[in-house]
């Protein structure tokens, strides 16, 4: 049967409920914009968001929200600040919950934004860091929301722009990162999660349409399956209906 959502919108009502009531949010454009605005309005009332281009948010922003930058993300915010006092913010650890992206993902949670290919010649450059890599270094738990293929989830990211759990193990406390690492992986066929001692990324749910063998065939490693996998929860109403006053013309989630 044909699903009444999309996937994308899946992939939003996932995001949103990973942020808690009373997390201050690095939130991050596209998806993760709409997952706040979400969150804010359901089971997060508390929680408060803070946008790189100096914007911070205690309540949710009137639809429709294309852009941090839109009129109605500034409209009744506690600040507009600078960049600088944001990333200051995060940089003094006061971020709970931080939304990153990548073009490149390993195992254990390393994104790559900075190239693609052998450092002395690259076959692909990408935008870089932007303030992915201080949300990566310093928020206390990261989200991350990128397409699953297997070109994107490889064993080993050609570059690390933003640390998730490096080699491994203990490896964050190690090399003196303060922000908790990853935890979880938000993708177009399902949900991931990271083992508590290795750091290893894991599946824990499969998405509407979708198998475990086609995530793994997606995957540029032997990844590793929950012993409960199951369907990820599909979108409630008035998740639905929220969301899409929000994106009217579905212009993130079509």
């Amino acid at each position: 049967m044909p699903l009444n959502y999309t996937m994308p919108e899946l992939m939003v009502v996932a995001a949103s409920r990973e942020i808690c009531d009373g997390d201050v949010v690095f939130v991050g454009m596209r998806l993760p914009l709409l997952a706040f605005q979400l969150a804010k309005e359901t089971h997060a009332p508390n929680a408060v968001g803070l946008f790189e281009s100096g914007v911070l948010r205690a309540s949710p922003a009137p639809a429709p929200l294309f852009t941090m930058c839109d009129l109605p993300n500034l409209y009744q915010a506690i600040a507009c600040t600078e960049m600088q006092d944001v990333m200051a913010f995060l940089q003094a650890g006061h971020v709970t919950l931080g939304f990153i992206g990548g073009a490149q993902i390993d195992r254990y949670g390393n994104l790559n934004t900075s190239y693609i290919g052998d450092a002395a010649n690259p076959t692909t450059r990408l935008p870089g860091s932007g303030g992915a890599g201080d949300i990566a270094a310093h928020a206390g738990r990261l989200l991350i929301v990128m397409a699953h293929q297997r070109r994107r989830f490889v064993e080993r990211v050609d570059y690390i722009t933003s640390p998730g759990f490096g080699e491994g193990g203990n490896w964050r406390e190690r090399v003196g990162l303060r922000g908790g690492g990853p935890s979880a992986v938000i993708t177009t066929l399902g949900i991931l999660r990271f083992q508590e001692e290795s750091k290893e990324m894991y599946l824990v749910s499969y998405h509407p349409g979708v198998t475990v063998e086609e995530i793994k065939a997606n995957t540029g490693w032997d990844l590793l399956v929950a012993d409960d996998v199951c369907e990820t929860p599909p979108p409630t109403a008035e998740e639905l209906s929220i969301l899409r006053r929000h994106d009217p013309q579905r212009f993130w989630t079509k």
